[in-house]
């Protein structure tokens, strides 16, 4: 990807990955909403964006040397480890909570840059991490009547989620250059596909019970989420700076937030009806992200 420079890298792929995800969530929700439920869709999900992950070994790479297969491994239980974090908060708590939780992710990326790589992150990237952070918080406030649920396994099992996706950025753009793409990532998301396996025991029920109708939804949003990975982790993997890609990225909920207004409901989705206090906070919400995005690419 040499005709290409990493700030323009940084900033147009993450922003294309961003687009794919909040087309995928989409998607997802309406799998969701046919009854798939969340274990049932990680494992699927996970599966098929193994294979996708797949097709980057014909790429190739310097060899593998088994004494080095313990980092793949260690980014793998990192993402894993992510995942289940994130469900679990997803499942006991509050989206409205647990999102902004999730997206601490940006800041730990921050955090974490200097302390596994060295590499120093500057104040103008500071500022647009907590910026993205406020943003995404305003993006997910809603008019509820009721006080959130499960408030401290929320934030505890988010707050495990969002380091260890952080570590997973920084380690994969930590040792990217010495495997590969081609060599590391397969590996990475393999070993999360087999580690996936120890989810069946919380499916509410096997595979079979899925409807029909279900399936390619489910099949759909999976392989959008896979393309925008494949994307997004390549690009922190190849040309580094997981701290700005991550601001860029978390353009995401923004983007989330702008697709349900205009074509949700071509998916059934009716969060397009929500009040104006609640679309007042999205609108805060979008300009600290647009805020932000604006500070990495200047």
């Amino acid at each position: 990807m040499a005709w290409v420079s990493t700030a323009f890298a940084t900033t147009l792929f993450p922003l294309i990955a961003a687009l794919l995800y909040a087309f995928g969530a989409l998607v997802l929700k309406r799998s969701s909403d046919l009854g798939v439920g969340l274990w049932r869709t990680t494992f699927v999900a996970n599966l098929i964006v193994a294979v996708l992950f797949s097709f980057l070994w014909l790429l190739g790479g310097p060899p593998l040397e088994i004494v080095d297969l313990w980092k793949p491994g260690v980014i793998a239980m990192c993402l894993f480890v992510g995942q289940i974090s994130q469900f679990l908060a997803l499942e006991k708590g509050d989206v409205s909570v647990a999102v902004p939780v999730f997206g601490l992710k940006v800041i730990l990326v921050a955090f974490f840059t200097p302390l596994l790589i060295g590499e120093a992150v500057g104040a103008k990237l500071w500022i647009a991490a907590f910026l993205s952070v406020l943003g995404i918080t305003f993006l997910n406030r809603k008019d509820a009547a009721q006080p959130p649920r499960n408030l401290l396994i929320t934030f505890v099992a988010g707050g495990v989620g969002a380091v260890a996706f952080a570590v997973f950025d920084v380690l994969v753009q930590k040792w990217g250059p010495y495997f590969g793409i081609g060599r590391l990532l397969p590996c990475i998301f393999w070993i999360n596909a087999l580690l996936s396996f120890g989810l069946i025991f919380r499916f509410s029920a096997p595979l079979s019970a899925i409807r029909p109708q279900a399936w390619p939804w489910l099949a759909g949003g999976a392989a959008l989420l896979g393309t925008q990975s494949i994307i997004f982790v390549s690009t922190v993997a190849v040309f580094g700076k997981a701290t700005s890609a991550n601001i860029v990225y978390s353009s995401r909920g923004l983007l989330s937030v702008a697709l349900v207004w205009m074509i949700g409901h071509w998916f059934m989705n009716a969060e397009q009806h929500l009040g104006p206090k609640v679309m007042r906070w999205r609108l805060a919400g979008a300009l600290l992200m647009m805020s932000a995005i604006v500070l990495v690419v200047v």
